[in-house]
């Protein structure tokens, strides 16, 4: 599997302005155009770091895993993302190894990408996000 990287970290929040403020506030960083995941049932918004992005991601109902996460651990990080450059192969690869996934064929992403989870239950309680790269 060929990764190329950390794309981003995802911080689970119960407000998107208001945690836009803080960072812009704490570090004069803008916040980009707030997406819908109706997938994950969530709103998210990405903050570039130039080598990394931050994305907040907000439960957009009562319902959804994103709003059980933050009822059970309040604000904070939820996972990570790495890259890939190829995303069927590198799941074929990690259910060859019998790594346990929430996602067994990618789906849509933000901006197009392709993603996929990695269960938490397989990576030492941490749940790892692949995404592939929307093809120019």
């Amino acid at each position: 599997m060929k990764i190329r990287g950390i794309h981003h970290i995802a911080i689970a929040v119960d407000d998107l302005d208001r945690y836009s403020d803080i960072f812009k506030k704490l570090f004069d960083l803008e916040t980009g155009e707030i997406e819908i995941s109706a997938t994950d049932n969530t709103s998210l918004t990405f903050i570039d770091l130039k080598n990394c992005e931050l994305e907040f991601l907000k439960p957009l109902n009562d319902d959804s895993s994103m709003a059980r996460f933050l009822e059970k651990r309040g604000p904070g990080i939820h996972h990570f993302c790495l890259t890939v450059e190829n995303i069927v192969e590198a799941l074929e690869e990690l259910k060859a190894k019998d790594i346990e996934l929430i996602d067994q064929t990618p789906r849509p992403g933000a901006g197009g990408s392709l993603i996929a989870f990695i269960h938490p239950r397989s990576a030492g309680g941490i749940l790892i996000e692949l995404k592939q790269d929307k093809e120019e």
